[in-house]
């Protein structure tokens, strides 16, 4: 039986909150922290991205569907840890941006996990503040 967009979403987040769990303590690993839409609880999620001068880019593997990217569309305003220092600043839904391009520009190792989990990729820019 193939597997659908939604049971692929399904699955895949499954094993990522058991993973996150574990990652998102680790001092080196880059997280996205947001706002929870209903909750307004932080939220941190691991992730991979490159921070390029003030602009941190990322693509989300599931768009519109990942809880992060939900939470972006009701407050855009995140912090972002980066080489264990936090940094604010404002993400920015990019769905006319090309993400398998934008993977190309970003780390390997998470590019490939992206684009081989994801369903629906959407390039997410956050301008970080000074």
């Amino acid at each position: 039986m193939p597997s659908t967009p939604e049971s692929k979403y399904r699955n895949v987040t499954r094993f990522q909150r058991l993973l996150n769990s574990v990652t998102r303590r680790l001092p080196t690993q880059t997280v996205l922290e947001t706002t929870g839409r209903v909750s307004g609880e932080p939220r941190r999620t691991p992730l991979g991205g490159r921070r390029v001068g003030d602009t941190f880019w990322l693509v989300s593997e599931f768009g519109e569907l990942s809880q992060y990217v939900r939470n972006i569309k009701a407050n855009p305003e995140v912090r972002v840890r980066i080489l264990g220092r936090w940094h604010t600043g404002t993400a920015h839904l990019l769905p006319d941006d090309d993400p398998q391009a934008r993977l190309r520009t970003l780390p390997r190792f998470n590019s490939v996990a992206v684009k081989a989990m994801g369903s629906s990729l959407l390039t997410v820019r956050v301008d970080l503040k000074k």
